[in-house]
């Protein structure tokens, strides 16, 4: 079967049959950026096609395994199987405003350990495939397409860590992108990491306009390694030469994401050391509040002991940081009534 965000795969799939290259281009257009099923994109064609040329091609739907939908903000979680048999989820978030933004993921399980993270204690993360990353995007789009909508953003910041999948990640942005694709503007696609300097500095070379959320969470090395075991690779100082790096080479803001923890990481000495950090990059500051897992069962050594700061300490926590001249947003949570906010996405189909 030939995927339809594979262009040379479609090209050569259309001169084999004789078909004109340009119905093969109106097919993707109306499937892979409009949501339109391939059935109608197909039925919709000006003219007669070859049967054995429209039987060979696949949208790359993933399968649906569940669907939980937000009564109190209107996210919806999918659960999907991959196509290794493993389960993921992707998160729709309808903003307020009208944006609509699709929280991706890139592995099965995540094998960072973020100690306030349920997916990082789901075991071994499997390797997916690239249908697997798209097909959530295509989904999407086909679920708007049905209410009269449009996906506007893309945030990899679902389950697992995407730059220990950089091949991966590359590949799909290439797609994802592609005039030829999905069509998607680069400045509206956000990639969040904890932190792989070498891996941020070659994705930033690479999709230059894309823009990159580093998971922070501490300017203290040994409060980040207690929340990231992960972190203990790569301090504090590599980290910040790498968004300075990046803020000269391609002229990009990162992204600096802060979860506050009540009596880890917002006290007095944390707002300085993460004005300290923070002073002469070219950053802005998201303060994330922590949404704590809804269930106990199934999810190893999560840290149950740590609780969100509360929102009049986040916002003076925020209005301090903005006195000292920080671009500083104060962030709040979307699916947490269905475990589908930041840092609750375990894979619990009902």
């Amino acid at each position: 079967m030939i995927e339809l965000h594979d262009c040379a795969a479609l090209a050569a799939h259309c001169s084999a049959h004789k078909v004109d290259p340009q119905l093969g281009r109106r097919v993707v257009r109306r499937v892979l950026r409009h949501g339109q099923s391939l059935q109608t994109a197909l039925e919709e064609l000006p003219q007669a096609v070859p049967v054995e040329w429209a039987t060979g091609l696949a949208a790359g739907l993933l399968p649906l395994v569940d669907q939980q939908d937000s009564q109190a903000d209107g996210a919806t979680k999918w659960v999907f199987r991959a196509s290794n048999g493993s389960s993921i989820e992707s998160v729709l978030l309808r903003i307020a405003s009208g944006r609509r933004s699709l929280c991706l993921s890139i592995q099965s399980h995540c094998p960072v350990g973020c100690r306030f993270c349920s997916s990082g204690f789901l075991g071994k993360p499997r390797a997916l495939q690239l249908t697997d990353v798209l097909g959530q995007v295509l989904f999407a789009r086909q679920h708007l397409h049905a209410e009269g909508s449009e996906l506007r953003n893309l945030v990899f910041m679902g389950m697992g860590e995407p730059l220990l999948e950089e091949r991966l990640l590359h590949s799909a942005l290439e797609r994802l992108t592609a005039d030829g694709g999905f069509g998607f503007s680069p400045s509206r696609i956000t990639v969040s990491t904890v932190g792989i300097p070498a891996a941020m500095l070659r994705l930033s070379e690479s999709f230059p306009k894309v823009r990159q959320a580093l998971s922070l969470h501490s300017a203290r090395q040994a409060v980040r390694e207690r929340l990231i075991p992960f972190a203990k690779r790569h301090s504090l100082e590599e980290l910040r030469r790498t968004v300075q790096s990046i803020g000269e080479s391609a002229g990009a803001q990162v992204l600096v994401e802060y979860l506050l923890l009540e009596g880890v990481n917002d006290g007095v000495q944390d707002e300085l050391n993460l004005a300290t950090w923070l002073e002469g990059l070219p950053v802005k500051l998201n303060l994330i509040p922590y949404n704590p897992p809804l269930e106990r069962t199934s999810l190893g050594t999560v840290d149950f002991d740590l609780r969100a700061t509360q929102r009049a300490a986040r916002e003076a926590f925020a209005g301090r940081l903005r006195e000292r001249g920080f671009s500083t947003t104060l962030r709040y949570s979307l699916g947490s009534e269905i475990s589908a906010a930041c840092g609750q996405l375990a894979v619990r189909p009902r």
